[in-house]
């Protein structure tokens, strides 16, 4: 009886990855999501589990979520010093390292998780982007964006005009620049502090991904979500110590990054998706769920189109002004 071609091909990576299985790696990998967090579960969980079953056991996960191995701010350091193997970074939190990558987080460009994550993945492919990340000694996997920021606020903001002088949480030093160029004034607070700053007034409003809102409870302290802006981005990337990752088998590289695409996509999606459902919520519960007016988009639109230039010229990078043309075009197919 002939062996079909397809089964020859299962036999003969299941083969290739029981040999690797010889010298089977443990990561240790850091997070400083939770793991009830949706970038968790539809995430970094979801990967590792894919990971160790494609490689049946070759390459297996010790997870440290919730920052337990090392502050979201030190997740990069704690890879290129040992102290972990493989992290899931916020790219925002290392912009000292990785000043291109925040090119992500300018307001304007992507309308969609899916959208933003297809042109993070292209430029973590080839290109600056994936090449400031190499340089710090760690190899991209795969990377993914949360949706687009929204307005969080005690009261409706729309035109410019209602932004004045409002004291608006922002995520990095970019975003900052999206805040200031509406006349409102950015302050960077830690995600799980921003409830108690808006409860206790310190916080007017915040900018801030829907799909995220659930994991910090926002919407108890907030009166009005906006559901079409575009107030930035924010990028994950998962990375693995370049030393380590090139010692692994072809093989098995290649199904650690096949499977990271498939994730991205995935994580991607499923924002998306879960967004619809938390307005519908929201709206139930009796906050104003509103979406600007075309001249509302416009004149927020004018006021924003600075912060790209800006961007360019404080990044003071040779390759800010590619990066900045290349997220455009990717973003707008």
């Amino acid at each position: 009886m002939k062996t079909s071609t397809k089964l020859v091909a299962a036999m003969t990576a299941a083969i290739s990855f029981a040999a690797t299985n010889v010298h089977a790696e443990t990561l240790r990998l850091g997070d400083f999501q939770s793991t009830s967090h949706i970038v968790s579960i539809e995430g970094t969980t979801k990967w590792m589990a894919s990971v160790e079953e494609a490689t049946d056991g070759a390459i297996s996960f010790q997870h440290f979520p919730s920052q337990q191995a090392a502050k979201s701010k030190a997740q990069l350091d704690a890879v290129t010093n040992g102290i972990l193997d493989a992290a899931l970074l916020g790219t925002p939190y290392h912009a000292d390292v990785l000043p291109l990558n925040s090119v992500v987080a300018l307001p304007g460009f992507y309308g969609s998780a899916e959208q933003g994550t297809e042109a993070l993945q292209a430029m973590l492919d080839e290109g600056p982007l994936r090449e400031e990340i190499l340089a710090t000694g760690v190899t991209p996997i795969f990377g993914f964006v949360l949706p687009p920021y929204q307005v969080l606020a005690k009261a409706r903001l729309g035109e410019p005009a209602d932004w004045e002088a409002q004291d608006i949480r922002t995520s990095g030093s970019t975003q900052a620049m999206t805040a200031r160029a509406l006349g409102g004034v950015g302050i960077s607070i830690p995600g799980p502090e921003v409830y108690t700053a808006v409860e206790r007034g310190r916080l007017d409003a915040v900018l801030f991904p829907l799909a995220s809102v659930p994991g910090y409870k926002l919407n108890e302290v907030v009166s009005h979500i906006s559901t079409n802006g575009s107030f930035g981005g924010y990028s994950f990337v998962m990375v693995v110590r370049s030393d380590l990752f090139e010692g692994l088998t072809e093989d098995v590289q290649s199904e650690m990054l096949r499977l990271g695409r498939e994730t991205a996509l995935h994580v991607a999606k499923a924002q998306d998706d879960s967004v619809a459902d938390l307005i519908g919520e929201w709206t139930a519960e009796g906050i104003d769920t509103y979406t600007f007016s075309e001249e509302e988009l416009a004149a927020v639109s004018e006021q924003l189109k600075a912060v790209s230039t800006d961007w360019v010229e404080r990044i003071n990078n040779d390759r800010a002004q590619e990066v900045l043309e290349s997220y455009r075009d990717l973003t707008s197919q």
